[in-house]
């Protein structure tokens, strides 16, 4: 009998990458105020990341491995950090893209993202 496993495996998840009691605390932070992804980076510990490890975290927020965040993928960003995290609202997701998406093309590339991270 074989088991399903997720994510699947060889995919890395955030809690190889992140504490996961910084990210507890992040997500409590925004709860109920405005989604901030550079205070929320911080937060986490990202910001002092190497860039390519803030690109690993990319990959696992990258859930159809497009290589891309898209606007869809973004709403559900603090889910791809915890179970536990709530969906942004439309006005989040708009002032991330907006925040990360420097080439205006309507997503967040690798570096895009990193940059942001670092910013």
């Amino acid at each position: 009998m074989s088991t399903v496993s997720f994510p699947p495996a060889g995919r890395m998840v955030m809690t190889d990458l992140l504490k996961p009691e910084e990210i507890k605390k992040a997500l409590d932070a925004f709860a109920a105020e405005t989604f901030d992804p550079k205070k929320f980076f911080e937060m986490i510990g990202m910001r002092a990341m190497t860039a390519e490890n803030v690109k690993k975290v990319f990959q696992v927020l990258d859930v159809d491995a497009s290589g891309y965040i898209e606007e869809d993928e973004l709403k559900f960003v603090l889910k791809g950090f915890s179970k536990d995290g709530r969906d942004l609202t439309d006005a989040e997701t708009k002032a991330f893209l907006q925040a990360a998406d420097k080439d205006g093309d309507g997503k967040i590339g690798i570096d895009e993202f990193e940059a942001l991270v670092h910013e």
